[in-house]
């Protein structure tokens, strides 16, 4: 922000113009890489010369960027970070549409059910954008700091989401 304030006002001052007020909202640039989304892979599947699904337990509801306008992601199995990615799969997410994806042929480590799998730069827009699509309740948010995890939100529970209904 210094740098591009700096900028702004040396402009102004070389063509003698008046200083504008400016006002900046970074957020994804600041954001997104603070972010990692993880999800615990619910099963593989295999489709022989098609494609591999890995599922997870989330997805579209958590995370709608990609559905919505194929937002890019890169992904780790993290249980598995440090084997070589050696699989092309899509992850799909939880709620049996053919857009609830997360990433197509993505390049990650053999993913089996149980695996971790942590989806980077998403510390932009996901909560603010997770809905309750199909009545699945959004889930938690850590923050951590100096190693030091803190809840922020709470996971909802289905009696947050039903709540309201009469």
């Amino acid at each position: 922000m210094e740098k591009v304030s700096a900028t702004i006002k040396e402009i102004c001052e070389k063509r003698d113009f008046e200083l504008p007020f400016i006002l900046i909202e970074p957020g994804r640039s600041i954001v997104a890489e603070a972010g990692i989304t993880l999800y615990t892979v619910g099963s593989v599947k295999n489709i022989p010369n098609i494609r591999t699904y890995v599922a997870v337990d989330g997805g579209m509801t958590d995370n709608p960027r990609y559905a919505l306008y194929q937002a890019p992601y890169d992904a780790v199995i993290a249980n598995k970070a440090a084997q070589p990615r050696e699989e092309k799969v899509t992850i799909a997410g939880r709620c049996c549409e053919s857009g609830d994806l997360i990433q197509e042929n993505i390049e990650l480590q053999k993913a089996q059910a149980g695996d971790i799998l942590a989806v980077f730069a998403t510390g932009a827009y996901n909560y603010s954008m997770a809905s309750n699509y199909n009545r699945v309740p959004r889930p938690a948010a850590v923050m951590i700091k100096d190693g030091e995890p803190r809840l922020f939100i709470r996971r909802e529970t289905y009696e947050d989401i039903v709540k309201c209904d009469i």
